[in-house]
């Protein structure tokens, strides 16, 4: 399999467009547990002529041994970074699209008040639907982009941050709830993660609205 690295082509020509890019991608939209993730990555005309971090891939062709280091390298490259988190609950009671736009918001937010300035910002997204104009509370202008996470550097380096905070908030809470083994599937389908459920039921972090028992394996 070809691993395509991802570069700066794309951030370049956009900031010949606006002065800021604050670029996102989710983790989790998938999982039966745990919380959905948005990272952030706010990127700037002078920090796109840096280069990109050695190993900087989308989040999931980076192996888990390799994420953490990766993650770091990423969060010192761009100007700021953050991660944004809608709660299990959250997603059971609005729906994960909707979900997904709450975690956005609070992952632009979070980098607004670390002191990204917002008026002149574009939000480039992976994906090709919006889920977080609707939600945030002042207008954006966002570029959605399939397969930015694959392409384009800043997105990666967002995808790998927030894959690393969900990781690790999920084997934080595997502590309390072994039997899930969360500190292995981090909420997804594996086969004995729905065992698990079979045989305990769920617990408070499952997406209850979800038919978790006859979900399908994720990966």
């Amino acid at each position: 399999m070809t691993v395509i690295t991802p570069r700066l082509t794309l951030e370049r020509r956009l900031l010949g467009e606006c002065e800021l890019l604050i670029s996102l991608d989710e983790v989790g939209r998938g999982a039966l547990a745990g919380p959905v993730a948005v990272g952030a990555a706010v990127m700037d005309a002078a920090g796109a002529r840096r280069r990109v971090p050695e190993g900087l891939r989308d989040s999931k062709l980076v192996t888990e041994k390799r994420r953490p280091d990766v993650a770091a390298r990423a969060a010192a490259w761009v100007q700021a970074s953050a991660v944004g988190w809608a709660s299990a609950a959250e997603i059971d009671e609005v729906g994960i699209m909707r979900a997904l736009g709450l975690a956005a918001s609070r992952a632009v937010q979070a980098v607004v008040d670390q002191g990204a300035g917002i008026e002149n910002a574009l939000i480039l997204l992976d994906g090709n639907h919006d889920y977080v104009s609707k939600v945030h509370p002042v207008p954006l202008r966002v570029r959605p982009v399939i397969k930015a996470d694959r392409d384009c550097a800043s997105v990666s380096a967002a995808s790998v941050i927030a894959k690393v905070a969900r990781d690790g908030y999920m084997a934080e809470l595997h502590g309390s709830h072994r039997d899930y083994q969360w500190d292995r599937n981090k909420g997804y389908a594996s086969p004995e993660h729905r065992e698990a459920i079979r045989a305990v039921g769920l617990s408070p972090f499952h997406r209850a609205s979800w038919a978790i028992t006859d979900a399908p394996t994720l990966f």
